[in-house]
């Protein structure tokens, strides 16, 4: 035991030194176990070089003298065994710290790759910061085009990509006018140029674009052009008559139709985002669940608000989503007129009235101002006019409106509306307990077709505004332009496609105050007064000074003095007329003559011959002229009064 012992310990004083020698380098954390080691290796080589060849005896003198130590004494041995444990362990420990080097140097290499990774991005982040300065140096310097390079555009065809990057850039320029504005350029330069390439670009015709420039601002005008290009979303209204929107949305995705409800304000709606079916061919559809409508259809019904068991006139009712729609809100009571009067559609409203299970409607084919000789006057309790127009809100649906209409166009639909108009409110009873409701809707956007419309059917019916029921959408024009109307358009409805996410739309509701149409004029006359005043008002808070403000007052009573002269004088002129007239009747009558021959014309030819008072469309006209003489002097004074002008 103490032999195995002994050549363990020799071989362990003979063998480490060489090892000890090529870990003397590499280990400079600790110095001092290093001076030990290195000590002990140079002792051990010195007894090699000066034993030599005596080396064997020498080694089995100690391996005898550690056998001796070891049986002599226990603690000693495991003096040696702990020494030699202590070498393993230094061997261990020189074998890690190799280990340790190596992480070292896989360290050192990953924070260079490192380093280097960021200074490449640094640079790739400068570059881009650069490139961004770069371009926003050219668009700050941007230019319009000169007339020599709008004529060698035309010459070419056009670069799509160029007019779309100088239409972004005269939006650009437009939203930030007074800063970004190019020297000796007017707005109306760009404006006109933002018009020219919107109509290149997508297809407008020059009219429509002005009418869009006029209605919108310019970047909501590239939002509702854009909107106009993309397909609005499918939707379906349930019928409440044959079934439930939970059971149908149900069956319906079942059949691998991906829908969800349309909106908080519908109860019978779904929006369907893609389908692996017809949604129009389903067996549900040909059973008439759920009708193909788009969501601006469901708003006209929704504020027309039908109850049971009245009488309901639809005048424009093909192909029938209005109609099937007011029938499932009756629930199949009362009675509803559904008039068409094209031919060629009563087809399409006859099957849908069929297939959806309407039984309450009487189909007609009528123009719809003949309405109340047919059907009768004061007659109806809600009517429901979804008049033709132009479609400018509807372009995602009909492109070539784009192309077709004109400004001939757009008044010939407004004539036609304000016939029909005028035709509803006739048919409608103003003494229905429930009704008395007219709701008139478009699908254009255009103000001549709308808020026009119900300006002139109040200043012609004794009939005012009501709210719509409909918690969205923007109120209509009170001021658009030259037009002021009147007051209570604000609550009418307007619906964008690009705000709203469904087709252009236009909503109002009127309520018939009398039967009469004598108070319709009177009514008329009184909104134009409070027109005028609240013009009036309007124009005295928005006055810079108060000894302005009571001039202009001056000039308004000078001039309704003047208008009350005018008035008197026409009575007086008109009773001098009569009394003459009267005179000469009398002598007829009685056989007087002239010139030897008697005077036997008759006296109706009299009525023809008064001269009637001027209407109140022209006296408001002189009023508004006046108005805006007066304001024109007063901006003068003022500009004369300020210490600068001289």
């Amino acid at each position: 035991m103490a032999g195995k012992l002994g050549k363990k310990v020799g071989s362990k004083l003979g063998k480490p030194p060489t090892k000890k020698k090529q870990k003397k380098e590499p280990l400079p954390p600790k110095p001092l176990e290093k001076e030990d080691l290195f000590s002990d290796s140079e002792g051990t080589d010195g007894d090699f070089e000066e034993d030599g060849g005596s080396g064997d005896e020498e080694q089995q003198e100690m391996n005898s003298d550690s056998d001796m130590s070891s049986d002599l004494d226990d603690p000693f041995a495991a003096d040696i065994l702990a020494s030699g444990d202590a070498d393993d362990g230094s061997d261990v420990h020189s074998d890690s710290d190799v280990d340790s080097d190596s992480d070292a140097d896989d360290t050192d290499l990953v924070r260079k790759s490192k380093a280097i990774d960021d200074e490449k991005k640094r640079e790739e982040e400068e570059g881009d910061l650069e490139l961004q300065l770069n371009i926003k140096e050219e668009a700050d310097e941007f230019r319009l085009p000169t007339t020599e390079e709008l004529e060698e555009e035309t010459n070419r065809p056009p670069d799509l990509s160029n007019l779309q990057r100088r239409i972004k850039e005269i939006v650009r320029v437009l939203s930030n006018f007074k800063s970004l504005r190019q020297e000796d350029v007017t707005r109306k330069d760009y404006v006109d140029q933002l018009k020219r390439d919107l109509g290149s670009y997508y297809g407008y015709n020059d009219f429509l674009i002005e009418s869009l420039v006029e209605l919108f601002p310019p970047v909501e005008l590239i939002e509702l052009i854009e909107a106009f290009e993309k397909p609005r979303p499918i939707s379906l209204r349930t019928n409440t008559l044959k079934t439930r929107r939970r059971d149908l949305a149900g069956v319906l995705l079942n059949r691998g139709v991906n829908l969800d409800p349309l909106s908080k304000w519908s109860k019978v709606g779904l929006v369907v985002y893609d389908s692996q079916v017809p949604v129009g061919a389903t067996p549900e559809y040909m059973a008439g669940h759920y009708m193909l409508q788009s969501a601006s259809s469901f708003l006209p019904v929704m504020a027309l608000a039908p109850q049971e068991n009245e009488r309901i006139v639809d005048m424009a009712a093909a192909p029938g989503g209005k109609t099937t729609y007011v029938a499932a809100l009756m629930k199949n009571s009362g009675i509803i007129y559904a008039n068409e009067m094209k031919e060629s559609r009563l087809k399409s409203l006859t099957a849908n009235l069929h297939r959806m299970g309407v039984t309450n409607t009487i189909v007609c084919n009528y123009d719809g101002r003949e309405l109340p000789k047919v059907l009768g006057q004061n007659t109806a309790d809600r009517i429901l006019l979804d008049a033709p127009c132009s479609g400018t809100g509807v372009i995602s649906k009909d492109e070539s409106v784009k192309t077709s209409k004109t400004a001939a166009d757009i008044q010939n639909c407004s004539h036609l509306q304000k016939e029909l108009i005028l035709a509803a409110i006739d048919m409608v009873d103003a003494n229905s307990k429930s009704g008395g409701y007219i709701v008139y809707s478009t699908c254009s956007i255009m103000v001549d077709e709308n808020e026009a419309v119900i300006d002139y059917a109040l200043k012609k019916r004794d009939v005012k505004l009501v709210p719509c029921g409909l918690d969205f959408g923007r109120p209509g024009f009170v001021r658009f332009r030259q037009h002021r109307f009147h007051t209570s358009l604000d609550k009418t409805r307007r619906f964008y496609p690009h705000v709203h996410n469904m087709d252009g739309f236009f909503v109002a509701k009127l309520k018939k105050m009398s039967n009469s149409k004598s108070a319709a004029k009177a009514s008329a006359q009184s909104e134009e007064i409070e027109d005028a005043d609240t013009i009036e008002n309007s124009d005295q808070q928005n006055a810079e000074e108060d000894d302005d403000k009571h001039s202009e007052q001056e000039g308004i009573a000078k001039e309704s003095g003047k208008l009350n002269e005018k008035a008197v004088a026409d009575k007086k002129r008109k009773r001098d007329y009569q009394k003459h007239s009267d005179k000469k009747g009398v002598g007829q009558n009685g056989g007087g003559t002239k010139n030897g021959r008697a005077e036997n014309k008759p006296v109706a030819p009299k009525r023809r011959e008064k001269k009637k008072p001027p209407p109140i469309e022209e006296i408001a006209k002189a009023r508004e002229e006046k108005r805006n003489a007066l304001r024109e002097e007063k901006r003068k004074a003022t500009l004369k009064k300020k210490p600068g002008n001289k």
